[in-house]
């Protein structure tokens, strides 16, 4: 790459942060809620014009038939994807008790910005009558996200 007047050239990478959770997470809510997850993490940007890269890793299960999981990546308040749908989708058919299956979302950001901002896994359940879980229910798997702040 090539270094102009000390600034580093685009698509570097300039910082790399990340966390982990091993908790199983539940909400019946049928709005996107974090469960008190700790799949969040904080990164400042060191310009407005940098990109950062998001990837968050873990396992979602429906509680019943019928049962949907969304989940989705907020920063701070915005939520990144589809605001009804997230970035991710696990259902299961009448009949069948629970699915479960990995969850692997990312996004590239462009959140000009050089303030301190938040990542975090966000999901929700579509019936207050169905339990969401995040995390993989009663085999509780190691979840990741993690963020590079890219420059421009």
């Amino acid at each position: 790459g090539v270094t102009v007047s000390g600034l580093p050239a685009s698509g570097k990478v300039l910082q790399v942060v990340t966390a982990t959770d091993e908790t199983n997470r539940t909400t019946t809510s049928t709005s996107f809620v974090t469960g008190s997850n700790t799949l969040s993490l904080s990164i400042t940007p060191s310009s407005a014009s940098n990109k950062i890269f998001v990837i968050a890793s873990s396992t979602v299960q429906n509680g019943s038939g019928d049962g949907y999981v969304f989940s989705t990546i907020y920063r701070d308040s915005t939520n990144l994807g589809n605001a009804t749908y997230g970035m991710g989708v696990v259902n299961s058919v009448s009949g069948v008790t629970a699915i479960r299956a990995p969850l692997c979302m990312t996004i590239l950001d462009s959140p000009s910005s050089t303030s301190a901002l938040t990542y975090q896994v966000y999901f929700r359940s579509n019936n207050v009558s169905y339990t969401a879980n995040l995390g993989g229910g009663n085999e509780v798997v190691k979840g990741s996200i993690t963020a590079w702040e890219i420059s421009a």
